[in-house]
């Protein structure tokens, strides 16, 4: 099973930026905890980070013919704006989905309460911090057994 992580404009700044909604610890730790939840589970993981909604809509693109099983994704602020992802998302229907964020974003600025690409995924989790990406692995993982698709 493979399973693509794509992370949207400056979560690569995690544990720099705004410490009180995300937290202190690093982009890199993310990956790590990432890459041993896929080893935990036996599924290969890959992590894309781009500050850049084209090359976002690249790598969605690509995961339709390179045998990617799910897509998890942290579009970022493009969460609220960019139905240029949705509709990339949207494109990739028979791969399963989760729409992932660290803070809860229905506790924050009124302009971040509003998905636009959650409605393109299968799944929608926020305010659960870095376990948040680990839970949606695992929804990913019971879907596609689930549906007798890849063990």
């Amino acid at each position: 099973m493979k399973i693509l992580v794509i992370n949207g404009p400056n979560l690569n700044f995690l544990g720099i930026r705004e410490k009180d909604v995300y937290g202190d610890e690093s982009y890199e730790t993310l990956v790590s905890r990432i890459k041993q939840k896929g080893s935990q589970t036996g599924t290969e993981i890959e992590c894309y980070q781009s500050n850049h909604e084209g090359a976002i809509i690249d790598r969605i693109q690509a995961a339709y013919s390179d045998g990617t099983d799910g897509i998890v994704i942290n579009p970022g602020a493009y969460t609220h704006y960019s139905y240029a992802i949705h509709d990339a998302l949207k494109s990739v229907e028979s791969i399963v989905k989760a729409e992932v964020h660290i803070s809860d974003i229905d506790t924050r600025e009124e302009f971040r309460k509003n998905s636009v690409t959650a409605p393109a995924c299968d799944f929608f989790i926020k305010g659960h911090g870095f376990a948040g990406y680990e839970e949606a692995v695992d929804l990913i993982i019971n879907r596609l057994e689930n549906k007798g698709g890849i063990v």
